[in-house]
């Protein structure tokens, strides 16, 4: 008898403790979608495996449905693989130790993969289901969710005609999100000889920040660190003569950068500390409540050669002028950010200083308008520019269907309304969206708690309504 066997619904616990008990951590999900393409065949439906691993299940809709519009049930295979530094489990080929306390379930030791296999446990219940009213069935199991979407970004969606998507890889039970950011990096290369420079060296250091997710915290006014050491070198360049000699600032697009430094070599040490010192008073007044520690140090180093004035100028003027943060709000959705860009990373490589930025857009071609004016700076001022991996926004619906089918379930269950919400960072739905023209998508889960954790926690009841409202929502799609 299963640890989860007493917990209803039954049929969804059956499934996740199946899933549990297999191997499949991110990069190690052979044997789940495999396991997956058994359950198809063993219940008679229609699938598709892809090289990816991905996993396509098609299951007709029931009596009353013929004329009902296609709904994709979707969530991701694979989890975050974390475990106690005590703990012994090979998470590559053992399954994992569940345990029930009161109203969670959780894992000895490790993580418990709820996100997101409890979405697939929820997937599988419903095909099975021999009870279950809803439209025809398209649920795709993706993989590689956490490691850049991979899984989603790979899936041929040609054959899938859902005009409904309902993910189930929220982790807060009572919001509907309904919107995501789509994002695409750019970088920004400037190059150019070094040459013998005249003066003294100083590196000049500005850090203390708080630092934070360039998605989620965005909008919270911390300081970046990269941008603020151009505000640095602005400064002390129009106080004496400065040539830049390199530079580095943060580690990850995704991420505000807390630290970042600057060599230079000046005509004028004095005025140059003197430019700092100003600096680091005027920051401090400035970020007084958001990011308190912050700090600009300058110390004397060697160096003796070092960009020309011309270049070093035009590297100033880039990290002086170019937009960063938050571009636009919401106007549909109080409080969104709807466009932001972040410069995650200063590096200088060799004879260049390289630039690499992240902007996300919940509308895609705010996105897109961003990263060109960001390339347009660049280029205008002698570098290279060129954009990395993108992916499409979930933009917000005005006019949801599945949206108010689900609030009116939702209250029917609950005898309340839910919060309808959108988030500043991604999920698959943007990428699906984006393949599919027209997708009308809500993303809902039950609550998990230290998700990418060993401490992480799956609730039974809030499971049990999340599946009730899953259902609720199928048999009103007519």
């Amino acid at each position: 008898m299963g640890v989860l066997s007493n917990l209803e619904p039954k049929e969804v616990f059956s499934y996740f403790e199946e899933i549990c008990g297999i191997p499949h951590g991110s990069g190690n999900t052979q044997a789940i979608s495999d396991y997956l393409v058994k359950f198809a065949m063993d219940h008679k439906l229609r699938y598709r495996q892809d090289e990816a691993g991905n996993v396509v299940i098609f299951k007709p809709g029931t009596a009353g449905y013929e004329n009902a519009d296609a709904v994709m049930l979707q969530g991701h295979m694979d989890m975050v693989v974390e475990q106690d530094p005590d703990c012994k489990k090979d998470m590559m080929t053992e399954g994992l130790d569940l345990f029930v306390d009161g109203d969670v379930i959780g894992a000895k030791g490790t993580t418990l993969g709820g996100d997101d296999g409890i979405a697939v446990a929820m997937g599988l219940a419903i095909l099975a289901s021999g009870e279950a009213e809803h439209p025809d069935l398209e649920c795709v199991f993706t993989v590689g969710e956490e490691t850049g979407m991979v899984g989603a970004r790979a899936l041929d969606t040609s054959d899938l005609n859902a005009k409904y998507m309902l993910n189930l890889d929220s982790e807060a039970e009572g919001i509907l999100t309904v919107s995501c950011a789509g994002a695409a990096r750019v970088v920004a290369r400037f190059s150019g000889g070094r040459e013998k420079a005249e003066g003294k060296a100083l590196r000049i250091t500005l850090g203390g920040l708080s630092g934070g997710h360039s998605g989620e915290e965005i909008h919270k006014g911390r300081a970046n660190a990269d941008i603020m050491l151009g505000r640095a070198l602005f400064e002390i360049s129009r106080k004496t003569e400065m040539r830049l000699v390199e530079a580095s600032g943060g580690t990850k697009d995704n991420a505000i950068p807390r630290e970042a430094s600057a060599v230079i070599i000046v005509s004028d040490v004095k005025a140059s500390e003197e430019a700092a010192a100003e600096l680091d008073r005027n920051l401090k007044n400035e970020y007084r409540v958001t990011d308190p520690g912050v700090y600009v140090r300058t110390e004397p180093v060697e160096a003796h050669t070092a960009f020309g004035k011309e270049l070093s100028d035009r590297i100033v003027c880039f990290m002086f002028t170019v937009p960063n943060g938050v571009q636009a709000m919401s106007a549909d959705v109080e409080g969104l950010v709807q466009t932001s860009t972040n410069l995650g990373q200063l590096y200088t490589e060799g004879d260049s200083v390289c630039f690499s930025f992240l902007t996300r857009s919940s509308v895609n071609s705010q996105r897109d308008e961003t990263v060109e004016r960001i390339q347009s700076i660049a280029l205008s001022l002698g570098a290279e520019a060129e954009t990395g991996a993108s992916y499409s926004a979930w933009e917000y619906k005005a006019d949801s269907r599945l949206r108010d089918t689900m609030i009116d379930a939702y209250k029917a269950l609950n005898g309340k309304e839910p919060k309808v919400e959108a988030l500043h960072a991604g999920l698959e739905c943007g990428i699906l969206s984006g393949k599919m023209p027209g997708l009308d998508a809500v993303s809902i889960g039950p609550d998990l708690k230290d998700i990418h954790t060993p401490r992480e926690r799956l609730h039974i009841g809030s499971t049990g309504r999340i599946y009730k409202l899953t259902l609720e929502t199928l048999k009103r799609l007519k």
